[in-house]
This record gives structure tokens, sequence and C-alpha cells, in this order.
């Protein structure tokens, strides 16, 4: 069937149709959903276990369908699988880690910190079959070579990685949120251009054969959401 298009102002649209369900089908999918999504936990302990590329490209593409101001699409995933390059990540990263728990971190950011666990080492960096780096791309160069602002850049690279992770838990791997600061290094381990900021760095895989997580609990529905009937 050929798909409906119209033109406005100049510019083309197609037409879109969604499934769509009954009220009672739409509180189980949602539940179901829910329930499914609240067994994503962060994860510190990752296995070597190798992961197939074509796996890290279908969550990348998923996190790509994600919403963006001006639909610029302003990121760029940089995905790291070589051994050498992640040694050189971990190295930079714990040097920074370092000093944030021992210089930089005032005492009560380090008192939220202790039912986590954490500290400088980050072991996960090198063990990990994959680390994505999230960069977020503030500008983008013209043909004239002038800059052109993104817009809504922190808020759209937000939710694509917030779709990563969940294309990455509904793929039966676990990742970590890692925001080693500052995280400039990055950018020059990567090489990455001026117009690229890092953003996150998320370590993906298989859990380790033994994994732990701090046994912790989520905000009940009416502590986080407030309804005006």
């Amino acid at each position: 069937m050929e798909q409906k298009t119209k033109t406005i102002d100049g510019f083309d649209f197609i037409a879109y149709n969604r499934e769509t369900f009954s009220p009672e089908e739409m509180v189980k999918r949602s539940a179901e959903f829910y329930h499914w999504m609240n067994e994503r936990r962060t994860v510190r302990d990752f296995s070597n276990r190798p992961v197939p590329k074509e796996v890290i490209d279908n969550l990348l593409l998923t996190a790509s369908t994600a919403p963006s101001g001006a639909h610029k699409q302003p990121w760029t995933f940089c995905v790291v699988s070589d051994p050498t390059i992640k040694s050189e990540i971990r190295n930079a990263a714990e040097k920074e880690e370092y000093e944030s728990y021992t210089n930089r971190m005032p005492p009560e950011w380090l008192e939220d910190l202790r039912p986590l666990q954490t500290d400088w080492h980050k072991p996960f960096l090198e063990i990990a079959p994959y680390l994505i780096i999230v960069f977020k791309r503030t500008f983008e160069f013209k043909s004239n070579g002038e800059k052109k602002n993104n817009y809504y850049v922190a808020e759209s690279v937000g939710l694509a990685c917030g779709m990563l992770l969940a294309a990455i838990h509904q793929a039966g791997l676990v990742a970590l949120t890692h925001t080693p600061s500052p995280m400039n290094f990055l950018t020059k381990i990567l090489d990455r251009p001026e117009n690229e900021r890092p953003y996150l760095l998320i370590p993906v895989g298989y859990p380790a054969d033994e994994t732990y997580v701090p046994k912790l609990e989520r905000k009940k529905l009416n502590e986080i959401a407030i309804f005006y009937p």
C-alpha cells in the first residue's frame, strides 16, 4: 500500500499510523513493562564475555530514535572495544576519580555514596567488552565553516541515553552510567572535534557470574508524582 503524503509550506509529511490498544490491554502492557524495567540495576561487576557487535549496532540505532530539539540529533556514540584504548581510558578516569574522592568531594557527598560502596578504582572500564562514550554535539559546522547551534542539546542527549539504557536491559545486558569529572580526557583520547563534549561513559556487557548490587528501594509513586484531577 502506498504511503500517504502531504506537503506543508514546501516540506513533505508522511501519514503516521500507530497500533492502539483497549484500556484493559494498556493497563496490562504498562504494568508488565514497569515490572520488567524495575529489574534494571546499575552493575559494576562485569564479565568479559564477548557481545556480538550487531547487538551494539541495534542498541545505538534504538537510542537514535529519541526525540531531539528541531530533530538535530545532537549526539555521537563512540564505541570502544580495543583493549589498549580501554586501558588508557581507565588510567585517565581513575586519576580524576582519585582526585574527586580524596580532594574534591565534600563530606556530605562521600557519605551519600557510602551505601553504594564505590571508590576511585574502576576495573570495569577494562573488563566490560564495550565502552559506549556519549558525546553531545553543542553545534554543527555549515558548509562554509560557520557554526550553527543545536537546540536543547543536554535534554536531547539525556533522552537518547535513557532509551539506550532501556535497550541494553531489553537485550539482556547490563550497564553503568559512569561520569568521571572532569571528562575532558575522553575528548583527547578519542580525538573528538571541538563541537563535541563528553556526556556519559557507559560500560556494557554481561554481568559477572557472581554479581552483587546495593539493596536499595526506588521511590513510591506518591513520592515522585503529583496528580491534578
